[in-house]
């Protein structure tokens, strides 16, 4: 660990001790400065409690992971963060790659001091947890993949939607990703869920966006699964349009020992099915 690693993790340890001292869980929500990137994240739980890191879904903040932070942050230190163009992480020129930002979750850890953790990613988050578990799986202890792929899409689907926020920004496709992800009941029973994160998709840096696009439509690692060594559930929603039902059975059927649970839901099915999306987490991961 460098210097300016230590560094970060000496003032983590001691915002840890002052809330310890205090009676209370520890929280931060500081923005970590690595090179020429910077990655927002929020840190909370109980000092010394496992790790449980939550990766967001393109065109998603953090704050996706408002229902499991909630429940998994009192038996885990739950480890949420903006990717790279998210959020108020940096969006640095693109295209990007889902090594470059699986890289910036390593960076994370090593600057919090993190050697292992347990790893949940839904859609390009869960991308970025194939890529950690095919080559970095000593840095994970579980791996959750829900509602993802290891190859999503076309190149021309994804090259259409980038050219589409490219010239006419975020606003031109936020309203269709919003119905991909939630079912037309969901949405219906939902309108003021509906409404913030329509408002978090259309604030999202259209050149992030796009180069987060990039990273997935490039992103193929079929012939990598079956060398995955890590303890693996994976997640499909049975409505998901995106990351369909067989994307998610072929993920668990080439890793192996892989677990496959479906949820009632679409592409968003820690939000849609949240009980259940818990349980089948707190299940898999044994607390």
């Amino acid at each position: 660990m460098g210097g300016h690693a230590r560094l970060v993790a000496q003032q983590h340890l001691l915002v840890d001790l002052q809330n310890d001292f205090l009676g209370r869980k520890a929280s931060s929500m500081p923005i970590l400065n690595s090179g020429e990137a910077r990655t927002h994240y929020a840190l909370e739980g109980q000092s010394g409690a496992p790790v449980l890191v939550f990766s967001n879904s393109l065109g998603a903040d953090h704050s996706m992971w408002d229902p499991q932070a909630i429940e998994f942050q009192k038996r885990f230190r739950t480890l949420r963060y903006d990717t790279r163009g998210h959020g108020q992480s940096s969006s640095t020129p693109g295209p990007y790659t889902i090594e470059r930002l699986a890289k910036d979750v390593i960076a994370l850890l090593d600057s919090l001091g993190f050697a292992r953790v347990h790893f949940c990613g839904l859609s390009m988050g869960g991308m970025i947890g194939m890529w950690l578990a095919a080559n970095a799986p000593e840095r994970l202890n579980h791996l959750v993949l829900s509602n993802t792929g290891a190859k999503i899409g076309t190149e021309d689907a994804w090259n259409a939607r980038i050219a589409a926020v490219q010239n006419s920004g975020m606003k031109s496709v936020a309203l269709a990703v919003l119905e991909r992800w939630f079912t037309p009941a969901y949405r219906q029973k939902e309108p003021e869920t509906m409404a913030r994160i329509l408002k978090m998709l259309e604030e999202t840096n259209p050149e992030g966006y796009a180069s987060c696009c990039a990273a997935v439509r490039d992103y193929d690692c079929r012939e990598q699964l079956a060398r995955i060594p890590t303890p693996t559930l994976v997640i499909a929603g049975a409505h998901d349009p995106a990351t369909p039902t067989a994307d998610g059975h072929f993920i668990a059927q080439k890793i192996p020992g892989a677990r496959y649970v479906e949820l009632d839901a679409a592409h968003l099915s820690n939000m849609e099915a949240q009980d259940r999306f818990n349980k089948e987490l707190a299940t898999f991961l044994g607390s």
